[in-house]
């Protein structure tokens, strides 16, 4: 198997904005690519996507792939959340009449039932965290990925302050 690595190199760019006031241009702001993707010290995850881009600063590496893995898994979290939201009776329907008429009120009020009653806030997060965890052990399952993890991961405790030292 081959490995191939692909270097981008760009030119830094600095740019001045004017504005035209009068017969005069005026600096209003000003580009700097250095400034813009410059990182304070500290480990950070960035991430691209359609749309948008994600920066997350001073995180704890250990972190990186559960937060990568929300944001990719974004909308089965959504999906999660919703189905552990979802409303229920406060204890179940004892009787075949009660199970009967539960069903009907779920079908009259369709998608506005979700606003009658739902569970604790903490057991939907349970089903939100569980999502995110599935995601991030698919993701680990590519062994390049686990590889470039373990790596990663290797390299913060290398290069981590200690206290001790």
């Amino acid at each position: 198997m081959n490995s191939t690595t692909t270097i981008y190199l760009y030119q830094k760019m600095r740019e001045t904005y004017y504005k035209k006031r009068g017969r005069r241009y005026i600096p209003v702001a000003e580009y700097d690519s250095e400034l813009v993707d410059s990182f304070p010290i500290g480990t950070h995850l960035v991430q691209s996507y359609g749309g948008g881009q994600l920066r997350k600063f001073n995180i704890d590496p250990a972190y990186a792939p559960m937060i990568a893995a929300g944001r990719v898994a974004e909308e089965a979290i959504c999906e999660a959340l919703r189905q552990a939201s979802d409303l229920r009776p406060s204890r179940e329907p004892l009787t075949a009449e009660q199970r009967e008429a539960w069903k009907n009120l779920q079908n009259a009020f369709g998608d506005s039932i979700h606003a009658l009653q739902w569970p604790a806030a903490r057991e939907a997060c349970e089903q939100a965290v569980m999502a995110m965890a599935q995601e991030a052990e698919k993701l680990l399952e590519n062994p390049g990925v686990r590889a470039a993890y373990d790596h990663f991961i290797l390299m913060c405790e290398l290069t981590k302050k200690h206290d001790n030292t």
